[in-house]
Order: C-alpha cells, then structure tokens, then sequence
C-alpha cells in the first residue's frame, strides 16, 4: 500500500470516527430534551387534573348568580326604603 493509499485510509478512518461521536453526541442530546420534554407534559397533565377539578363545579355559578341577585335587589330595597325613611325622619 502506498503512503497516499494509507492516508486516504487513515482520513476517512478520522471522518468517521468524528461522524460516529458526533452522531452519538446528538443522540445524547435529543435523549436529554425528550426526557425534559415528557417531565414538562406530566406537569401540564397534572396542573390541567387540577384545573378540572376546579371547574368542576361551574354549574352552580349560574345559581350562585342568580341568588346574588336577589340579594342586591333586596339590599337596594332596603337602602331606597331607609333613605326615604331617614329624608322624613330628619325634616
């Protein structure tokens, strides 16, 4: 075998073992953010449970609403009454 033979055999031998490490350095990247990705979504399903058991009573909010309602109208009832009251108390 040549030197020129040999050289060539010994670049390409270099290349490749530069594309190996390289490659297997990508891997280990991509392995790392696949990792950190499916912690995050674990914390996403977690905070979205939560989010539904918050919400799981929205039905009684319409009720709620309607009871406070009637709580107002009654408390402005009682403010028009007493300032009528009070205008004829005070003259």
């Amino acid at each position: 075998m040549d030197s020129n033979t040999h050289s060539l055999w010994v670049l390409a031998n270099i290349l490749g073992a530069v594309v190996v490490v390289a490659v297997a350095a990508l891997l280990t990247i991509l392995v790392l953010l696949v990792r950190i990705i499916d912690k995050r979504v674990a914390q996403i399903r977690q905070t979205l449970t939560a989010a539904q058991a918050n919400t799981a009573n929205t039905e009684l909010i319409n009720k709620t609403a309607v009871g406070v309602d009637a709580v107002l109208a009654e408390g402005l009832e009682h403010h028009l009454f007493l300032g009528r009251v009070l205008d004829k108390v005070r003259s």
